[in-house]
C-alpha cells in the first residue's frame, strides 16, 4: 500500500487506552471496516498481495480474521477455513494453546482442514505476540499443509512477534 493510502488507514483506526486491560492500547478497526473506503484499501491492498500465488487455503483466525480472511479468499480463488475457539466446530478437531498479550486461550481448526501439502495462507486483524500467529501456523503443519504467510492488517512492532515466528514470511499493511 503506498504510503498515502497507508496514513489514511492509520487515521480511520480508533486507539483505546486502558482495554480490554491497565496498560492495554486497543487498536479498534472497527472504525476503519464501517468506512467503505476503508474497507476496500484493506481488501484491496491483501488480494493484490495474494492472487496468482497458488494459495489453496486462507485460514482465518476467530473472529477478525474471519473478516478479512473470507474476502480475500473469495478475490484469489481459494477455499476459507475458520480457526475457532475451542467448542465451535461440530466436527472432529485438532487444537492448539496460546498465550495473549492479557491471557490464554486455545484455537481449533476441523481435522480434515487441508490435503496435505496444501499452501495456506494465515490472516489475523493483528500481530501482537504472536500467540496466535504461532497456534495456527503449529495447526497447518500438523495436517500437514504449508504456511505460505501470515498476513495482519496491524503489526505492533514493540512486542516483537516476529521473533516467534522465525523462518516464516509475515506480511503487516499497518505497523504501530
Amino acid at each position: 500500500m503506498d504510503k498515502l493510502n497507508n496514513e489514511k488507514l492509520k487515521e480511520l483506526i480508533r486507539t483505546i487506552p486502558d482495554f480490554p486491560e491497565p496498560g492495554i492500547l486497543f487498536r479498534d478497526i472497527t472504525t476503519a471496516l464501517k468506512d467503505k473506503e476503508g474497507l476496500k484499501l484493506i481488501i484491496d491492498d491483501f488480494t493484490e498481495r495474494y492472487k496468482d500465488k497458488g494459495i489453496d487455503y486462507v485460514l482465518g483466525a476467530d473472529a477478525r480474521g474471519f473478516i478479512f480472511g473470507a474476502a480475500i479468499a473469495y478475490n484469489i480463488g481459494a477455499g476459507f477455513v475458520p480457526a475457532r475457539k475451542v467448542g465451535k466446530l461440530p466436527a472432529e478437531t485438532v487444537r492448539a494453546d496460546y498465550s495473549l498479550e492479557y491471557g490464554k486461550n486455545s484455537i481449533e481448526i476441523h481435522k480434515d482442514a487441508f490435503e496435505k501439502d496444501a499452501n495456506v495462507l494465515i490472516v489475523d486483524d493483528l500481530l501482537a505476540t504472536g500467540g496466535t500467529a504461532k497456534a495456527m501456523v503449529e495447526l497447518v503443519e500438523e495436517l500437514g499443509a504449508k504456511v505460505y504467510e501470515l498476513a495482519f492488517l496491524i503489526e505492533l512492532e514493540d512486542l516483537n512477534a516476529r521473533n516467534i515466528l522465525e523462518g516464516k514470511s509475515v506480511y503487516s499493511i499497518l505497523k504501530y
